[in-house]
């Protein structure tokens, strides 16, 4: 019995806020669609995976997917989600069609292995199966902003996916639509008389759709584990030169501050808090400053780097705070972009992040005006 994934990736996820489409979005320091692709790629019954996107994400995707087997190559959807599943289907239709498809939104990252193979023991005996969960909150109607009449909720259920169905018959229904707008899969089997069951779905595998949800999400993957914390402190002279660069960040001023490599010392910090956090030494180890491969090098390198090393020790990065200490240049016009540069580099959400700043009041080097520190720590959440 051959299974298909079908990974309806298409949209732009405008309510997610400015910013990648929301499949794309990190998430504790992996896109979104990476971690759904992952647990699919994982589940021992898929034999293949057929994901459908954006044709402008193909770019974004290729990075998402990277590693992960299984997967056929993505292609382009249509203009509305019925489009795009289509077309996922015809790619897979041929002659080594599945003979079970489960299609999923690729914006719902924690789909279980256990919904996914309730959903395949569904097709033994019919048609089509729905992952739903029973409504339980009472439903009323709203009228003009007001709580209005109250309506039955016996034998609603709130869908889900994935929603599996016998390859050929869903190829079918699909076909037979047309350009009827349906809000889901089960809907176009409806249509074409396919028998679907009920399977129990997961509160867990809620589909991310807004800003709040990825917060949401986020909450969820540092619940529970182990947490760990790294401390960075680093310090470089000021000496020739018209600019600095911190936390990622060219700031103007009337020095530069000397260092093998680009002398970022917010993000040598961090990096060194990051290393820490998983045993990993210092940044000197992994890029000696006699190395002269680093001479000029940009810091963001280094950083990067040490979140790499984070993620595959299984460590997911939670937060992150960087204090640069100096009487000058002035930090704070420049914070939102540092922030918003070091949650790029380390792929984590902004909200994640912290940069801020402070003087010694003129006392010792930094009071002297002689060059800027800075300290850094990283939290990191494990299991």
């Amino acid at each position: 019995m051959k299974v298909a994934a079908l990974i309806v990736a298409a949209g732009r996820g405008s309510r997610a806020g400015p910013g990648a489409p929301k499949q794309y979005r990190p998430l504790a320091g992996e896109p979104v669609l990476r971690r759904t692709l992952t647990v699919f790629a994982g589940h021992p019954d898929i034999s293949v995976i057929q994901t459908v996107i954006h044709p402008e994400d193909a770019e974004a995707y290729e990075a998402a997917a990277r590693g992960l087997t299984q997967l056929r190559p993505a292609i382009p959807g249509g203009q509305t989600r019925q489009a795009s599943v289509l077309a996922g289907l015809e790619a897979l239709a041929g002659a080594e069609a599945p003979d079970l498809v489960l299609i999923h939104d690729g914006a719902r990252p924690f789909v279980s292995h256990r919904l996914i193979t309730d959903c395949i023991v569904a097709l033994a005996s019919h048609d089509g199966a729905l992952a739903a969960l029973p409504l339980t909150d009472t439903i009323r109607r709203g009228t003009a902003g007001l709580a209005g009449e109250t309506l039955p909720r016996d034998g609603l259920w709130r869908a889900q996916t994935p929603q599996g169905f016998r390859f050929r018959s869903i190829l079918e229904a699909h076909r037979a639509a047309g350009g009827q707008d349906f809000t889901d899969d089960a809907a176009v089997a409806a249509m074409a008389g396919i028998d679907v069951a009920l399977v129990e779905g997961d509160e867990d595998n809620f589909k991310i759709t807004s800003a709040a949800d990825i917060e949401r999400a986020e909450r969820m993957l540092m619940r529970g584990g182990e947490t760990r914390t790294g401390v960075g402190y680093d310090v470089h002279r000021f000496g020739p030169g018209d600019h600095v660069w911190l936390c990622g960040v060219k700031v103007l001023h009337v020095a530069g501050l000397e260092g093998h490599s680009d002398a970022d010392v917010g993000l040598h910090a961090l990096t060194d808090a990051i290393l820490g956090a998983i045993g990993a030494g210092d940044i000197g180890k992994h890029f000696p400053p006699s190395d002269p491969q680093w001479k000029g090098a940009s810091s963001d390198r280094f950083l990067a780097h040490a979140a790499r090393l984070a993620h595959d020790s299984g460590g997911e990065i939670s937060n992150v705070d960087v204090t640069l200490i100096c009487e000058a240049p002035k930090i704070s016009p420049h914070t939102d972009a540092m922030r918003a540069r070091i949650a790029d580099i380390v792929g984590i959400g902004v909200s994640r992040v912290s940069v801020k700043a402070t003087t010694t009041e003129g006392l010792g080097f930094t009071g002297r005006r002689e060059g800027i520190a800075a300290q850094a720590v990283a939290t990191l959440r494990f299991g």
